[in-house]
Formats: structure tokens, sequence, C-alpha cells
């Protein structure tokens, strides 16, 4: 699949190109795990990326674009080789990216050091990133990891029932910002996480987790991603669990809704939360879908674009729009185009988006269950939209300092914070 994407890839540069009159092209790092665990992943965000520069004809304030792929495999250090290469030697003017969590923390104390460059992240998701210690030049139209719970703790304590849960995730930033996120929710409202169980990110043999498992929780959370997930439900399904499960966000994305096997299907019924649901009926998400289904064929892509798709393509749209406001101006350290950026209100395919003082993301959400659509194939159904969530959910920010960075064991699990 990763050679397919890369040879579609020249092929539509090529073809792009040809008719770009521009003399000076515009040069953008593209960064994404196109390696490791979570390659699929990354393949989709390319995708996305490729949707934008289709829709603008690879041309922003009447520049030509050249795009500058760095694959990276979900290590920061991959992160800060890739971004070093793309701004050092190929000396270009903007980055998109980078996918994963602990990724873009690196990619951001990088672009300190690089005041003449302007990033704008990917899809990658942990709550340090522009919370903790923000960088100027880093700019984050995705909603990050605690977000994408907002409304999934309330929603399984009330109306599913459970009363009490066990989590296990991959033990690295980006899943400490969802455990995070969804233990607000939850434990305010009265639940109680009894174990937190923590795995390495390429984890291939789970049976030692799945035998420690809890059997009185009401469910279990599921913070995996990925190959780490496929790998899980098979194991899963072949030692006959059956407890009820709780997705993270990319443990329902399509990139695990797709997948080879009968082990998906154990989500089925499954509630979960993310910036986007499939089944939603907006036009701005039904035009995008159509855009994606029909720029690559069936056994290329999946059913409906994944989170990645998704996050990149609004990340290369802001970018792109920004640049049209200040035609192109990059001078003085690109000041007129970094204050169109973080004025830049998007009309995304997944809800509106606006930009906090941090350069983080304000914008929608979704809670769904995991369901059959007409065709057999597995979808996040739409339950309820929650708007505008801010990156501190709602809770005072001098309270919300004082919770913590996420960790394994942070946020306590306590009904308030004070």
């Amino acid at each position: 699949m990763k050679k397919w994407i890369f040879s579609a890839a020249i092929v539509m540069m090529a073809a792009l190109t040809s008719v770009a009159h521009a003399a000076e092209k515009l040069k953008i790092g593209f960064l994404a795990t196109l390696e490791g665990t979570y390659t699929v992943l990354g393949e989709d965000g390319f995708r996305g990326m490729q949707i934008a520069l289709k829709e603008w004809k690879n041309m922003a304030a009447g520049r030509e674009i050249e795009v500058i792929i760095a694959p990276t495999d979900a290590s920061p250090d991959s992160a800060v080789r890739a971004v070093r290469k793309v701004v050092e030697q190929d000396k270009v003017d903007i980055v998109i990216g980078p996918l994963s969590g602990s990724e873009g923390i690196a990619v951001k104390n990088y672009a300190k050091t690089q005041p003449q460059v302007t990033f704008v992240n990917g899809i990658s998701g942990a709550q340090e990133t522009t919370f903790v210690e923000p960088a100027d030049n880093f700019y984050r139209f995705n909603m990050d990891g605690a977000q994408w719970m907002a409304g999934l703790g309330s929603y399984v304590f009330n109306e599913k029932g459970y009363k009490t849960v066990a989590t296990i995730g991959e033990d690295y930033s980006f899943i400490y910002t969802q455990v995070y996120g969804f233990a607000l929710e939850y434990c305010q409202a009265g639940g109680q996480i009894t174990e937190r169980f923590w795995v390495p990110l390429g984890t291939k043999d789970f049976a030692s987790i799945i035998a420690a498992l809890p059997e009185d929780v009401d469910a279990i959370y599921l913070g995996l991603g990925g190959g780490d997930a496929v790998n899980f439900l098979n194991q899963y399904l072949q030692a006959g669990g059956e407890a009820n499960l709780i997705g993270g966000t990319i443990m329902v994305d399509q990139t695990v809704l797709s997948s080879k096997g009968k082990a998906k299907e154990v989500l089925a019924g499954t509630p979960a939360a993310g910036p986007q649901a499939d089944t939603w009926d907006d036009p701005n998400w039904q035009k995008f879908v159509k855009a994606y289904q029909d720029a690559f064929p069936p056994e290329k892509r999946f059913p409906s674009p994944a989170l990645m798709a998704v996050g990149y393509y609004n990340a290369a749209n802001a970018v792109f729009s920004a640049l049209e406001t200040v035609k192109g101006d990059l001078s003085d350290g690109h000041k007129k185009f970094r204050e169109a950026l973080k004025a830049t209100v998007l009309d995304a395919p997944n809800g509106k988006i606006s930009l906090d003082a941090n350069r983080q993301a304000i914008g929608t959400n979704f809670v769904t269950e995991v369901a059959k659509d007409d065709k057999g194939n597995l979808v996040n159904k739409l339950v309820k939209v929650v708007p505008n969530v801010n990156q501190t959910m709602g809770i005072d920010p001098a309270i919300f300092k004082k919770i913590g960075v996420p960790g394994r064991e942070v946020p306590k699990c306590q009904k308030a914070y004070n």
C-alpha cells in the first residue's frame, strides 16, 4: 500500500505541476508515520494531504507547492531526524506534521530552535505539545487526545451504566492524554477506574495483559491503535473475551475497523469518542467523504476517511488559506502569515475549528458507537455532538493546571477537582 501511495503521489504531483506557473515554489515538509506500528495511519494522513493539494490545484497564493515527504515511525527520535532533514537540508518554508503524540512534543521543542520556519501539526494529540511551554511558531488545528474524549465519560456512566472500568493503553503521551480526558469526565460523573494497564508501543503478545484483566468491572477501556489494536483484538477473541468495551479514539478508527479478519467485530456496539463520526449527516462531512472515496480506488483506501486523513486535510487547508490571506507573504519571519494562521477559522468537514491563545484547536467532538452500515462495514455511528470543546475541558484553567500533566496515574480518579 505504501508503494502505491508514493507512486500515486508522484503521478498527482506531476500532473498538477504541469499546469502550475509560479516561478518560486513553496516548499512544505510532510511528516507522518509511514513506517512502524502506525504505518496504516500515516498512509491515510497522506491521502488527506493529497485531497487538499488537489482541491487547491497544487497552488497557494500564486506559488507552486512542492511537498517533501519525511517518514517517521511514531518515535520522538524518528520525528526529530525527519524534521531536521526537511528543515536543515531541504530548506522547507513550512512543516505539516507529525502524526503521533510523543512525536508532536519533540517537534514542538525542535520548532523553538527554528524560528524561521512555521510548523503546523498533522494530527498528533498529546496535551503537552501546546499546553506546556508552547512554541510560538507551532500551530495545531486538531484537538488533543483529552478533548477527543469529551462526552464519553458521562455517556458510559449515565447511559450505559458502567460504574467501574479498567483501562489498557499504549505507554506514551498520546494515550496518557486520552485516558486523562476520559478519566476527568468519567470520574466526575461518579465512575471508578480500578486498574490501569500500560503496554509498549508495538506490543505483539498481549497474553499476560489479557489474563490479568479484572472480571469485576463493568467495562474495559482500550487505548490502542494500529497494529497494536489489531493484535489485541485477535488475541482477545482467541481467549474468549466477552467484556463490555469502551474505545479510545484510534481504537475504533477506520484504520482498525477496516482491518482484515473477524476479530474487529468484537468492537460492535463499543461506545467511543473522537473528532468525527462516520454517519454524521452534515453536508461538509458528506462532501469530504465523497471526495475521499472518489480520489482513491476502493482497494487503496478505507470505506470512510480515517481520523488522520481529516486531520492532515484540515492542517493543509489552514496553511493554504492563510497564505492566500497574506498573498504568500512570508517576510519578516512569517509575521503576517502567522497572524493569519492564528486568526484562521476552518469550516472543516468535522466542524468549526478555531485556535486559542496557545494556537491550539477548539472544536467539535462526537460520541459514537461502533455499528455495521448497510454494506456490512463497521462504522462509528453518531450518538451525540459536543460543540466548542476547549483544551481545559471546560474546567477553570488554573484548576486544570493543578491536575498535572497526563501520565500513568494522572489524573487521579476523583469526583471533583479544585
